[in-house]
């Protein structure tokens, strides 16, 4: 039997700029691309744009979230901004339930 080599569905680039073909389906009502290996993204999401007939897809940089920053901000608001509330006014009323009876 002849020795066959696997195929992986596309050619991997020979250099990280070659360009490679890549294949389009239909996802629903949406067109998706199958990204060969050497151009996969991390992150599961990527900005899109459009140059002409050229579809640019870049990765989207986020910042991780910054807690002391929040916190900085939600002390500038001051609190003038928020009611003064006890836990006893985050409780719900139970004596106002309705009775099933």
């Amino acid at each position: 039997m002849p020795n066959r080599a696997k195929r992986s569905g596309a050619a991997s680039p020979s250099a990280p700029d070659a360009p490679a073909t890549a294949k389009l389906f239909m996802h629903g009502r949406s067109q998706a691309v199958r990204l060969p290996k050497a151009f996969r993204f991390e992150g599961s999401e990527v900005r899109v744009s459009r140059q002409g007939d050229r579809v640019i897809l870049e990765p989207l940089k986020r910042k991780p979230f910054d807690a002391e920053a929040f916190w900085a901000k939600l002390d500038a608001l001051g609190a003038r901004d928020f009611p003064d509330l006890t836990d006893d006014d985050l409780r719900p009323d139970l004596d106002d339930k309705p009775s099933f009876d």
